[in-house]
Formats: structure tokens, sequence, C-alpha cells
């Protein structure tokens, strides 16, 4: 792609033998023995029992099947009574009466540690770096950031760039060093790749359809509803022309990403299922939403 250096074999960049079909770099990689369909898919949980032969697939997410006749009736567990304390204040005892363990949330705004630029990186990246890094501090803010990926025709608004810098970073500060800023370069590449995949008829546009396919090539299998929530977000004409920039799909990609990624880290199980407090909930949720 004209304007952008080659990757080098370094951290962060994907292999040159690696052939374009293959999972992007950034896309989430499957561990061993998890399922192959993209996460979001429905799978068939370990020890779960199978259907009977010749009975309907049962959808996901559909209700259980009620218990046989004459099976003994569940027992409904008690309700418990109405707390004074206000809607998420901590429960006395901590979590289910053992103290909470200190350090239980990570901080949105803990502060960026130093880094340096992978051994292998190109020297156009690490100059177009240390071009932004006026003050030759080794971070650069997302003003610097936004500048530096203009200067490779990548032109994105700064709520984009803020959600770069917390994918990558793991924290709201709007800082970003060589190793991070690395990451974010050569991602940017194999996303634009993608984009371009996709957007079959050269409109620098692509559809509803053409965004499923994209994302499922990237790892994430997400229901019609939800594809039809993210046109409506991410199309700059609010819905109306039901198709999605290049500026635009980075930010969508970047927010199914960090979002299921954040899911996962609950879903130590992959069956699409997850648990989390109140306070979790709203860190995960959160700098999605502020970026």
């Amino acid at each position: 792609m004209s304007g952008y250096p080659q990757n080098p074999s370094g951290y962060g960049a994907p292999p040159s033998s690696q052939p374009y079909s293959s999972a992007p770099y950034g896309a989430p990689a499957q561990p061993y023995g998890a399922p192959s369909q993209p996460y979001g898919a429905p799978a068939q949980p370990y020890g779960a029992p199978s259907q009977p032969y010749g009975a309907p697939a049962q959808p996901y997410g559909a209700p259980q099947p009620s218990a046989p006749y004459g099976a003994p009736q569940q027992t409904k567990p008690p309700k418990d009574k109405p707390s004074s304390a206000p809607y998420g204040a901590p429960q006395p005892g901590g979590m289910g009466g053992y103290p909470t363990p200190p350090g239980s949330y990570g901080s949105p705004f803990a502060a960026l540690l130093p880094s340096t630029f992978p051994p292998g990186t190109d020297p156009n990246v690490v100059a177009c770096f240390q071009a932004a890094d006026r003050d030759g501090s080794g971070i650069i803010d997302d003003k610097e950031l936004q500048t530096a990926l203009s200067s490779y025709n990548q032109s994105f608004s700064i709520r984009t760039v803020h959600l770069l810098m917390y994918l990558f970073t793991n924290t709201n500060t709007r800082k970003i060093g060589p190793k991070e800023f690395t990451q974010v370069f050569y991602s940017l590449q194999s996303w634009r790749a993608n984009f371009e995949k996709f957007d079959r008829d050269r409109s620098g546009k692509i559809d509803a359809n053409e965004l499923r396919e994209a994302l499922m090539s990237l790892g994430f299998a997400v229901s019609p509803v939800v594809l039809d929530l993210l046109v409506s977000k991410f199309d700059k004409t609010g819905g109306k022309n039901k198709a999605i920039e290049y500026d635009n799909f980075i930010e969508c990609c970047l927010t199914v990403k960090g979002l299921t990624d954040k899911f996962k880290e609950k879903d130590t199980s992959y069956s699409g299922n997850a648990t989390f407090t109140y306070e979790a909930f709203m860190l995960t949720v959160l700098p999605f939403l502020i970026a």
C-alpha cells in the first residue's frame, strides 16, 4: 500500500509470508483447544447433553426446555431483602463474604510504563514517532499521534485516536510510547487492507453485509441486531446511507475488539457468558464511552 513502509518481521508486524486470509495483527488469537468458530458464535459446552437424533437444534440464547412432566419442581431461591445501600455500593464482607482483594480493579488512568522500539522496527516508523515527539520525552500525546498518523495519509478523528491509545496502552492517560506506537502503526496497516478487501466496489465505504464479513474475518461473530446498531452508530449520515467509511470502520473495529477482549477476560471458558460486578462492568464500558 502506497505511503506505508514495508512491515518488518519484528514485534507487531504480520509475517511477510502470511497469506492475506489469515487473521490480521490485533485480531484475537484462538487459544489451544478453543473452538474454531469466531468468538460469539454458539458452541456446545463441554459435557452438555447432545440433542436427540432428528431433534431441531436449539438456537443460541433460546430458553431452556421445561422439565419433563412429573419431575420435581425447582425450588426458587429466597429473595434477598432490599438493601438500603446505594446500588453498586460495596456489600459488607467484600466479595461474597470474603475481603475484597487489593487491586481488584485496574485504574483506567494508570501511568504509562516507559517502552522502546521493538527490534527490527522499520526506520520510517521510528522517524515518524521521533518527528511527533518534539520534546524528546519518548512519549507522544493524542494530538501528536493524530498528526503522526496523518503524515501517512491516515486521517482520524480525535475520538478514534483516543480509542487507539486506550486499546494499545490499557490506560486513559492519552499518551503512547514507542512500543505501542509501533503496534498501532502495523495494526492500522492490516485493518486498512481488511477494509479494502471488503470494499469491493472501491466506493470508500462498506455496507452492513461487508461489515459483517470484515468482522468475521477478524474473529468476531455479531448478531444482526448488533450489526444494525454498529452501522447506525458509525455511519456518518446517522444510518441513512447504511455504510461506513474507513476512519469510522477503524473506530467500529476498535470498539468491537476492545469490548470483546474485556468480556473474554471474564469468560474464561469461552462459553459466551460472563459474570461482572457492577464496578467491573462500569470500568469495562465507560472508557469506550468517554474516549
